[in-house]
């Protein structure tokens, strides 16, 4: 890379990093620019605004994201398998997550009642792909048979991302010292409630 992208790389990690620890908000040019030991024009000179710099960064943060959990379990065959590896990633970036933060989670709360906000929109765009991901990843364990043909992705979706969402709580905010164990096992009597029987028995022969 030249000189200038590696700056600019360097100035991404910088904000992820504070943005996973402050927040979104308290992303500011003044933090990143002393972060860096730069000058606040020599930010601006790669991101014209706060505003374009939080954008950027819920970007970078969503391709790390897909890096780090969604491409990786594409290599595991397509159904349940597939399904299962999305999220154990999923949740060990969770656990990974606890003791900085998830721009995902801490960003709903600070920008959901925010409307015409470009960093709002950037989150919800980011999230909206990750979920579209999951319930294409549950309609494949379905057509493969894997799950039961009755089966609602929408309510099993909604389940997984509640489990996410108890991880967070549990584990960073109440410091809960058995929440990832209950999150395993939370997750993995999900998945079998809704797992067809013939799929168990032909994994066991």
């Amino acid at each position: 890379m030249r000189k200038g992208e590696q700056t600019r790389v360097a100035i991404l990690d910088a904000a992820l990093d504070l943005a996973s620890r402050e927040g979104l908000e308290g992303l500011t040019i003044g933090l990143l620019a002393e972060r860096m030991q730069m000058s606040k024009s020599g930010v601006f000179a790669h991101f014209g605004s706060r505003e374009d710099l939080q954008v950027e960064a819920v970007r970078e943060y969503h391709r790390r994201f897909e890096a780090e959990v969604f491409f990786p379990s594409l290599r595991e065959m397509r159904g349940l398998p597939r399904l299962r590896a999305m999220l154990s990633r999923w949740i060990e970036k969770r656990i990974q997550e606890v003791t900085t933060g998830c721009i995902y989670i801490s960003g709903a709360v600070e920008y959901d009642d925010r409307a015409d906000n470009p960093v709002r929109e950037q989150l919800v765009a980011s999230v909206t792909i990750w979920r579209a991901a999951l319930m294409r990843a549950i309609a494949q364990a379905m057509e493969e048979q894997h799950l039961r043909p009755d089966t609602d992705p929408q309510l099993m979706l909604f389940e997984l991302y509640s489990f996410t969402l108890g991880l967070h709580h549990d584990a960073r905010f109440l410091h809960l010292s058995d929440a990832v164990q209950l999150t395993w096992a939370a997750l993995e009597k999900l998945i079998v409630s809704y797992q067809n029987q013939n799929y168990g028995q032909n994994r066991s022969r």
